[in-house]
């Protein structure tokens, strides 16, 4: 009988064996050798990552909807810039704050069956809100953090289930086709939600395609995908993983620097896509109108070619984004350990000075605006894979979960949970009279913040660099310490055992 049945969940203990178990297991049959550690076949695994990566994008194209139709909700419903930044605000903090609840039943329960659950009522709820009245729209600030479920179940456990189905390059470019759907999603969002309204003219329509889409994404996690074993693709079988409260995974989290570092730097990225992904199209729209290439918003209908031309925009640079981090981050890793957060830390202070220049030149040329937006949106999206692989390898399979929905509630909480309210406040803060033109600076200055963000996010990704590589060592080679119970290890190791846990 093993002593070893209650350590740490970080640390992948044997439990003591004899040599004739040794023998045993080498004697085992070729084919069951053979067989995947993470009990998942090839072929399934890569339809596994597919399903995902289909449901990360319906996510994000639903998240961004309201975005490509937010002038014809402002004008149906006569609210302020303020108001309208609620919208994203209540859907990241229902988000945020149920993220943590998903992240510990996903460490410790069947992961596939959660995400159905949350993703089913996500739909549901998603179709209730393009239902909403004229005279309510706190029932579509309601149904939009209702919303959030959805995204908590997924978001917090779907990376940990890649993880634990590959390892090295392969879970890179895996955790790559994954935020490749961010991007895109996010861009056709913007394109399907303003071009359905533009179609029906009526812009309730545009949060009807989804969840359609969102009851065929559960099908397939029902059916499709599998369970992987946690860590077992890491030599860590899921048995040998013992699971620690989560408290105690909490201050094992708050002791990692890298993970806590890389944290806060993705937190000025979520601010920054957070701000832009809901008021760059109503600024293009805002900066057209005020230069007279566009018509103010009739009472019926708002212009979409704004939202079509930035979700556009949004698929094709947060494509090359991602692809680009990854690349440069691969050749990197061959000349040093802490390549990881040094392109981050370049994907971030690149974006600034170009942001702010699409920002500037708003009012003056159109095309610059584009091209300067292009090139700010690619280097943002340089970190989205890179930051994930990051928390994957400085932390132990068990916490993994609870780790991603740690980085959800923070970067959600100091980022895109208040930035759009924030830039709105700002926005009618220093609006001086309703006129077009103050309609475009006031919006105009209060984006200004995001460039200023973006350098600050860079900043913690140099200081991430400085403890990468411990940290990661760390977790690949884990020991358990001296305050931990007795461990029978196999024969050849040496036992440590605490003084305190010795009976005299």
């Amino acid at each position: 009988m093993s002593l070893a049945e209650h350590t740490s969940d970080s640390a992948p203990l044997f439990s003591s064996d004899s040599e004739a178990d040794g023998l045993e297991e080498r004697s085992r049959p070729t084919n069951e050798q053979e067989a995947p550690a993470s009990g998942v076949s090839a072929l399934r695994a890569l339809l596994t990552v597919l399903v995902l990566c289909y449901i990360n994008l319906l996510n994000y194209m639903d998240r961004f909807t309201v975005a490509g139709v937010l002038p014809e909700i402002e004008n149906f419903f006569g609210i302020d810039d303020g108001k309208s930044g609620l919208l994203q605000t209540v859907f990241i903090c229902s988000y945020m704050f149920l993220a943590p609840c998903f992240g510990y039943l996903g460490d410790r329960y069947n992961r596939k069956y959660i995400m159905s659950v949350g993703i089913l009522f996500w739909a549901l709820v998603t179709l209730a809100s393009s239902f909403t009245p004229k005279e309510h729209f706190w029932v579509l600030l309601l149904t939009r953090g209702l919303v959030g479920v959805g995204e908590a179940s997924y978001s917090t456990i779907a990376p940990t289930i890649i993880a634990d189905l590959y390892v090295k390059d392969r879970r890179t470019n895996m955790l790559s086709c994954f935020y490749f759907a961010i991007p895109v999603g996010s861009g056709l969002g913007y394109i399907v939600g303003s071009q359905v309204s533009s179609a029906v003219k009526n812009w309730h329509w545009a949060l009807r395609v989804t969840p359609g889409l969102g009851l065929v994404a559960v099908l397939l996690l029902l059916f499709v995908v599998q369970e992987p074993k946690r860590g077992a693709v890491e030599a860590r079988a899921e048995e040998q993983l013992h699971r620690t409260s989560w408290l105690t995974d909490l201050r094992a989290l708050s002791r990692n620097l890298s993970f806590v570092l890389s944290t806060f730097g993705f937190t000025a990225v979520a601010f920054v896509t957070g701000s832009l992904a809901l008021w760059a199209p109503t600024f293009l729209f805002r900066a057209a109108v005020f230069t007279g290439e566009k018509a103010p918003c009739s009472e019926a209908h708002c212009s979409s070619s704004d939202s079509l031309n930035f979700g556009i925009i949004t698929c094709v640079s947060g494509v090359l984004g991602v692809a680009s981090g990854v690349a440069v981050s691969r050749r990197l890793r061959t000349k040093t350990a802490r390549a990881d957060p040094l392109v981050c830390a370049a994907g971030l202070l690149l974006s600034a000075p170009f942001l702010y220049l699409a920002i500037v030149f708003a009012e003056s040329s159109t095309i610059a605006t584009y091209i300067f937006i292009f090139l700010g949106e690619t280097f943002l999206s340089m970190n989205w894979a890179i930051v994930a692989d990051i928390l994957l390898y400085v932390v132990v399979p068990t916490r993994r979960a609870t780790a991603e929905a740690v980085q959800i509630v923070l970067s959600h909480l100091l980022g895109d949970a208040g930035s759009p309210y924030l830039i709105g406040v700002v926005s009618d803060y220093m609006r001086k009279t309703d006129s077009f033109l103050w309609q475009f600076r006031s919006l105009q200055l209060s984006l200004l913040l995001c460039s200023f963000v973006a350098v600050v996010g860079g900043a913690f990704f140099l200081a991430t660099a400085l403890f990468i590589e411990k940290d990661r060592n760390r977790a690949e080679n884990y020991a358990p310490t001296d305050d931990e119970p007795i461990v029978v290890p196999k024969s050849g190791r040496s036992t440590r055992v605490p003084v305190s846990s010795v009976l005299i």
